[in-house]
């Protein structure tokens, strides 16, 4: 049971991780009406990966707690 939640928790905290990363890599600048973007792709690629993984320590918590009910 400690292991499921131990698991959502390190979800929390990589989905925060992952969408402020995604927030962080685009940046854009408004010169004289134009709009420059600078994108960091390898910041990109990390953000989706502890998305992902959010997403798999997710549904391995909540498999643990569902599994320890029965």
């Amino acid at each position: 049971m400690a292991i499921g939640i131990i698991f959502i928790i390190v979800a929390l905290l990589l989905a925060y991780l992952g969408i402020t990363g995604l927030q962080e890599s685009t940046t854009a600048v408004n010169l004289l009406g134009i709009e420059l973007r600078a994108e960091d792709s390898g910041a990109k690629q990390v953000a989706i990966i502890e998305l992902i993984g959010a997403v798999i320590a997710f549904i391995g918590g909540i498999y643990l707690l569902s599994s320890k009910k029965r």
